[in-house]
């Protein structure tokens, strides 16, 4: 029997808050990192981090990311049909506020996002997303860690 594919974390990092923390637990668990964005990022100078930057085509990110995902892979995004794409290859996806995307809540997600895009384009909701903050940063680290030790448990990794 071989052994299971090594575990992967994707961010798609266009705007994501979090990427430092994705660095610091993936260091700490030997994890390489792919940061997949439409434009060059600056990042730290570490063998496992490897920048993707894919062309700006609408989803292009997205789909680089989609296409890789599978078992053992984890995703960071707050991007909610990338993470149901995701999801049904899967891979763990992972908001930025730690907030885990999965068969049974990724639908009604993808519900909530589309009914507000609408009541945005009709003019009913015009503010954004509450801010980032210190407990979101806090609870995604734990939900990154938690992710990774499960999914080390599963393959009989230590």
């Amino acid at each position: 029997m071989s052994a299971p594919d090594p575990i992967r974390i994707y961010v798609d990092a266009d705007a994501c808050p979090v990427k430092d923390e994705v660095f610091r637990v993936a260091g700490r668990y030997g994890l390489h990192v792919y940061v997949v964005s439409n434009s060059f990022l600056n990042l730290p100078r570490e063998p496992w981090i490897e920048r993707v930057v894919v062309g700006d085509t609408f989803d292009a990110a997205d789909d680089w990311i989609a296409e890789r995902a599978s078992p053992g892979a984890v995703v960071i995004t707050a991007d909610v049909p990338l993470a149901s794409r995701c999801v049904k290859a899967g891979a763990t996806a992972l908001s930025p506020t730690g907030k885990a995307f999965t068969d049974a809540s990724v639908g009604m997600a993808l519900a909530t996002r589309n009914l507000m895009q609408e009541l945005r384009e009709a003019g009913a909701v015009t503010g954004g997303p509450k801010p980032f903050s210190k407990s979101d940063r806090s609870a995604f680290l734990g939900a990154l860690d938690r992710a990774i030790v499960r999914l080390r448990r599963e393959r009989g990794m230590r």
